[in-house]
């Protein structure tokens, strides 16, 4: 019974860090981001700000509407507040959905990976439902940047997405830091987890579930990815193992366009403004402009 209690213990500690807990502390949900009213499409609501908005319809200029897919320990709130009113004042369609819970209020993207990408391609086909929209635009963080990518390669995503942007995306597993291995050291940690959050473990270097994604190749035919990443990422180490490789990729990390950003995991895909400008770059490169330092104030 000792060594059980030991075993939780350990366990309690190491599942925070595993599940990107920096999410839950610095990304709170604050009462101007949402509505309590409900939409057919958005799991968590219209918002204020006009994202999640059924009747929106894409525009010549934004044919295609935009599905956000939050990271891990977050949801499709807390993680777009600033985000999704970035591409809404700009005329997109924006939606965002929850998936992966567990019971952990506010907190999702713990469960299996497999299942939470079927739950983004019904949420995809809901979207073109509603907009009548030929196909769809997909901007992720962490695991939501990494997450389509299966919905893509198994579950018949690709001929309904035009371009895949992730931020800060875990594509090819995690380290973080050096603290994934203690999922072998501490006894009984990997099959609690996996048993309990199998979208935690499902995220680290190494997993089945990362070789499956990557058998084969990083990309599917039809589809432009791009990868915008940091270099004092924290939580996907080594940070270039969110790049991928493959045609139609472009891959950039936002110290080349601006030295001075310091942006870590959690705020590169929340507040950072260079990313959010290289975002919304890969949304119509047609109409592209430089990624600045200057675009953290525009």
């Amino acid at each position: 019974m000792k060594q059980r209690r030991s075993v939780w213990r350990a366990v309690r500690s190491l599942l925070p860090a595993l599940g990107l807990a920096v999410a839950a502390v610095a990304m709170p949900t604050t009462a101007s981001a949402a509505t309590a009213s409900s939409s057919a499409v958005g799991s968590t609501g219209t918002v204020s700000s006009g994202w999640n908005d059924d009747s929106c319809r894409p525009s010549a200029a934004h044919p295609r509407p935009v599905v956000l897919v939050h990271g891990t320990l977050e949801n499709g709130t807390n993680n777009w507040w600033s985000f999704a009113p970035y591409l809404t004042a700009r005329g997109y369609c924006v939606f965002s959905f929850d998936y992966g819970k567990i019971g952990v209020p506010g907190m999702y993207g713990l469960g299996p990976a497999e299942k939470s990408a079927g739950e983004l391609a019904q949420y995809v086909d809901k979207v073109l439902a509603v907009t009548g929209a030929a196909k769809v635009d997909i901007v992720g963080h962490s695991q939501g940047g990494m997450l389509p990518r299966y919905y893509l390669k198994f579950l018949g995503g690709a001929p309904k997405v035009n371009a895949l942007v992730g931020i800060a995306p875990n594509n090819h597993g995690t380290t973080l830091s050096g603290i994934a291995k203690l999922l072998d050291v501490v006894p009984g940690a990997r099959k609690v987890i996996s048993g309990t959050a199998a979208g935690l473990t499902d995220q680290v270097a190494g997993s089945d579930f990362m070789k499956k994604l990557n058998e084969g190749g990083d990309t599917v035919p039809g589809v432009r990815y791009t990868v915008i990443a940091t270099r004092y990422d924290e939580v996907v180490t080594p940070y270039r193992s969110g790049f991928l490789d493959g045609p139609n990729v472009r891959n950039v990390l936002v110290q080349d366009l601006c030295p001075v950003d310091i942006s870590m995991h959690l705020t590169l895909g929340t507040i950072d403004r260079v990313a959010f400008h290289e975002a919304a770059n890969a949304l119509d490169p047609e109409h592209a402009t430089p990624a600045t330092c200057a675009s953290m104030v525009s």
